[in-house]
């Protein structure tokens, strides 16, 4: 007799192998569409000039010629906003994590009156752009003299509602009897902030770091507002130093040359903690 019933099994096997590996296809092409234009700007930065602005389409470089990474060092002193841009990043962040944890554990584990019209009041912040706010915190920053100072350039960047959201939900997906029996056993409401509930929530800590870190690192219109300084300038400056050449045939190579050197400190980030961003995002789908 023919065994009708493993011929179907064999072939729903083999479909959904083939829709798996056209889907997995499909995505492939769709992220290297999506990374054409950053795949093409690395080509630029390593073309001759004479390759650069030409009726011809040169896609990839004749060969691979280091002057625009030369000319960007000579011009800018890139390193140094790139420390700046660290500086500002990495402070930035920590911090940020502080306060958007504290807020999200109060939001999470305590009682009080308003806390419902406090977290609405927190969740209503996010529709408000940052643009609208720009010219009152850069008086407020001049007033307390920080311009041209760290402090000044990390200040806006200290408090953000997006991560207080985020990890006020993941808080949420613990029970309050844990913080109970911690009260119980004499664990006071820090301590069971700091050694029981930061310590198992690294996934979250670690996509609110790197989100916050990538995002600040990026910034560039409020670094450039708050110095006026070159010392303290940040790395996304660096490029606009540079479009004094705009019109000269070495001028967007050259640029192309520092948007690469200053993006890659920000895309060896993201590629070390992919792994966490995920995770960080599944948790609370997994613990629900």
């Amino acid at each position: 007799m023919i065994d009708r019933g493993g011929d179907r099994k064999t072939i729903v096997k083999r479909k959904k192998a083939a829709e798996s590996v056209l889907y997995q296809l499909f995505c492939l092409a769709l992220g290297l569409l999506l990374m054409t234009p950053l795949i093409y700007a690395v080509c630029i930065s390593f073309m001759r000039p004479d390759e650069v602005l030409t009726k011809e389409i040169h896609f990839f470089p004749k060969s691979f010629y280091l002057g625009n990474y030369n000319i960007a060092l000579a011009q800018t002193n890139i390193f140094r906003f790139m420390f700046n841009s660290f500086i500002v990043a990495f402070v930035s962040s920590v911090v940020r994590i502080v306060t958007a944890s504290m807020a999200a554990f109060s939001f999470a584990f305590f009682d009080y009156r308003g806390k419902k019209a406090l977290f609405y009041l927190v969740v209503g912040s996010m529709i408000i752009p940052a643009d609208v706010l720009v010219v009152q915190n850069y008086f407020t920053t001049a007033e307390l003299r920080l311009i041209n100072t760290y402090v000044g350039m990390m200040v806006v960047f200290f408090v953000s509602a997006m991560n207080i959201f985020v990890m006020r939900q993941h808080f949420m997906t613990y029970s309050k009897t844990l913080r109970d029996a911690a009260l119980v056993d004499g664990c006071g409401n820090f301590a069971f902030y700091a050694r029981i509930l930061l310590p198992s929530s690294t996934p979250v800590i670690a996509t609110v770091f790197i989100s916050s870190f990538v995002g600040t690192w990026n910034t560039y219109l409020w670094p450039l507002l708050v110095t006026n300084v070159n010392d303290m300038r940040t790395a996304q400056v660096a490029i606009t130093m540079l479009n004094i050449n705009e019109g000269s045939s070495y001028g967007y190579g050259t640029i192309m040359a520092a948007a690469v050197m200053i993006l890659i400190p920000s895309i060896l980030v993201f590629l070390m903690f992919q792994k966490r961003i995920v995770g960080g995002m599944m948790t609370g789908a997994v613990k629900g």
